[in-house]
């Protein structure tokens, strides 16, 4: 097992998918749908690819978390429906790979919590993102009633965090001083 390499193609394939020429969803509908028919979605095909090699790499797992947790939170921030349904369900495993081996995943609940400010106030994330995080995470705790509390009260933190930053984004263009700074306490 070679970790360099295992990281370094992880990260490799993450800067691929998130780079800007291939974010479909910020191009005209004409360019979206000549690029999506000639192409298809070069995004859904690596981050289904970094999904299965996530899963073969067996008891090594542990030696990627907290380090890969921001670069699956970027690729799984992106606005693409079955990305995000193939690749939630990695941080679960992460969860559970922490859990196994400590008692608990703080490092992994740490790096999100993390990342994820930073990847928001980036312009990434939504509500939709925000809904399909709770239920995959949820539904994956449903069969390890071990660990079930644990992970609905960092979905919970989680669901809260990313509520205030999306209005925190939001507001920050709005006229109001008052608005955001209402909107800055409640973040803080």
């Amino acid at each position: 097992f070679n970790l360099q390499l295992w990281n370094n193609y992880f990260h490799l394939a993450v800067a691929f998918i998130t780079q800007d020429s291939l974010q479909l969803e910020n191009f005209s509908h004409a360019k979206y749908n000549k690029i999506l028919n000639k192409y298809g979605d070069m995004r859904r095909l690596i981050g289904f690819a970094i999904r299965d090699m996530w899963y073969k790499l067996g008891n090594n797992k542990i030696c990627f978390i907290p380090g890969m947790v921001g670069p699956i939170l970027e690729m799984t921030l992106i606005p693409e429906g079955e990305l995000r349904k193939a690749t939630i369900p990695i941080f679960f495993d992460m969860m559970l790979c922490e859990y196994q081996r400590t008692g608990e995943f703080k490092k992994f609940e740490n790096e999100i919590i993390l990342k994820l400010d930073h990847e928001v106030e980036g312009g990434r994330g939504d509500e939709q993102y925000m809904q399909l995080f709770e239920s995959i995470l949820m539904e994956c705790a449903c069969q390890h009633p071990d660990i079930y509390n644990s992970v609905e009260s960092f979905v919970n933190l989680v669901k809260g965090l990313l509520a205030k930053l999306l209005d925190y984004r939001t507001v920050m263009s709005d006229e109001s001083k008052d608005n955001r700074m209402s909107c800055t306490v409640n973040l803080l």
